[in-house]
């Protein structure tokens, strides 16, 4: 199967091209408008007039979507990849983009007879994979708390600054005590410990799982996502600039994020490492009426911890290409990998995961 992964040369592209190189069944094509065209690579500007056309010339079999940030995109990869008629798989975390991909794209898929999933990613992919495992032990679920504390010193890519930056204080609809509220990006900072990395501070984000997890859990009354940087001074600076945007100060973070990533890399990682880690905490009530809370624990070593946002998207490549995801139309990526799913990768890369129910 041919793959055309656009974005293929970024921080999470290049790691899936990596991948799909050594796998027999798959031909990889590392697509950006940075690219040179050539066996394994090849020139394509999201932007240009022109795109769909130039994808459809690809021939591709998968078009895999890297090239976020995906707040405020549109779907034109996707349309594009329906009309080419190639299944599809993105890597997006934008809340809106993710929740509104079904409804956007449905009747076009449809009609392709593709395969289109939203969100292979560390969320709503992973995070949905591990509370539907936490879940099996509770008759009823009142909260689900997801957290990722990414190492200072492992690669970031300047699209996911991008995001983060985009809605640092921007309000935030959070579903808690069983109503929506209004929270804002980068505040509501909580401290909070990982199994392998210590006590981190912690700040809301906005994901897809805030929007989604709501209907797919029912009756559950809270969810909540926090991110957990290394450094407290950098993420003491993230929730002071997020301070100020929200009381009406106009700061433009996210033009800046090209910048802000290298006098990150040259100043700041010294003081981090290169360790990062992940937590789903579930809580209710068990099948024998007892309260009880369920946390699953992820630590990547070594810098791996960008591997994880690629794992879901992997394994449903190659499911496709075995053809043993047979599914069509549009949809999220939840229910279609399970935790143990993920299990060679986590190896692969020596993560260490464990789930402590109490």
């Amino acid at each position: 199967m041919r793959v055309i992964v656009l974005g293929g040369l970024g921080n999470f592209g290049a790691r899936i091209c990596r991948a799909l190189a050594q796998d027999p069944l798959m031909e990889c094509i590392a697509a950006s408008r940075s690219a040179r065209d050539g066996p394994c690579s090849a020139a394509l500007d999201l932007d240009a007039p022109d795109f769909a056309q130039r994808l459809a010339a690809l021939r591709p079999g998968l078009v895999i979507h890297c090239a976020g940030p995906f707040q405020g995109q549109d779907y034109r990869v996707a349309r594009a990849a329906c009309d080419a008629g190639a299944h599809y798989i993105d890597l997006s975390d934008g809340r809106d983009f993710v929740a509104g991909f079904a409804d956007a794209l449905g009747i076009q898929a449809a009609a392709a007879g593709i395969c289109a999933v939203s969100g292979a990613s560390s969320v709503p992919g992973l995070s949905s994979a591990v509370v539907d495992c936490l879940a099996h032990d509770f008759a009823a679920i009142d909260e689900i708390q997801i957290a990722i504390a990414p190492g200072q010193q492992a690669p970031r890519g300047q699209a996911t600054l991008r995001a983060v930056f985009g809605y640092a204080g921007t309000p935030i609809r959070c579903w808690r005590q069983g109503r929506w509220v209004t929270a804002h990006g980068w505040q509501d900072m909580r401290t909070l410990y990982f199994d392998g990395l210590g006590a981190r501070w912690a700040a809301i984000c906005d994901v897809p799982d805030l929007a989604l997890f709501p209907s797919r859990y029912a009756g559950v009354k809270t969810v909540e996502f926090r991110a957990a940087l290394e450094l407290k001074s950098q993420h003491a600076a993230l929730w002071a600039a997020a301070a100020l945007r929200r009381i009406g100060l106009p700061l433009s973070l996210a033009r800046h994020a090209g910048w802000l990533n290298r006098v990150s890399d040259k100043l700041l990682d010294r003081f981090g490492s290169p360790n990062g880690g992940m937590m789903v905490r579930v809580s209710g009530a068990r099948a024998d009426g007892r309260s009880g809370v369920s946390t699953w624990t992820l630590t990547a070593p070594g810098g791996s911890g960008p591997e994880i946002p690629c794992m879901a998207a992997l394994l449903l490549a190659k499911r496709l290409a075995l053809g043993a995801l047979t599914v069509r139309g549009t949809m999220t990526c939840m229910g279609l990998l399970t935790l143990d799913d993920f299990a060679p990768y986590f190896a692969q890369w020596a993560m260490r995961t464990a789930i402590d129910a109490r």
